[in-house]
């Protein structure tokens, strides 16, 4: 029952699995020039992109963190302090 393959042998195709192959065809050829020109652009780039952030900028944010760091370590001492009163009151009544 199995269908030989020989030069005689035909297929039929129809219009629209023609198009439908051109359409693909055509899309994979533009992906790839696009991608060809997206690496020719890459390899003209510099090797680090310039930072976004300047010196200025970086030191205030530094300073800013470096704040709330220390502001934080003094709420969390006021809160062990006021843990240990309460601590007192209860277990020395």
């Amino acid at each position: 029952m199995a269908k030989e393959l020989n030069e005689d042998s035909g297929f039929n195709v129809s219009v629209k699995t023609l198009i439908a192959i051109g359409f693909a065809m055509a899309t994979i050829i533009g992906m790839w020039f696009a991608l060809q020109a997206d690496i020719a652009e890459a390899k003209e780039l510099p090797v680090a992109p310039p930072p976004d952030v300047t010196r200025m900028e970086f030191d205030m944010k530094d300073q800013m963190i470096r704040q709330t760091i220390i502001t934080t370590q003094e709420d969390v001492s006021e809160i062990k302090e006021s843990i240990e009163k309460i601590e007192d009151k209860l277990f020395n009544r």
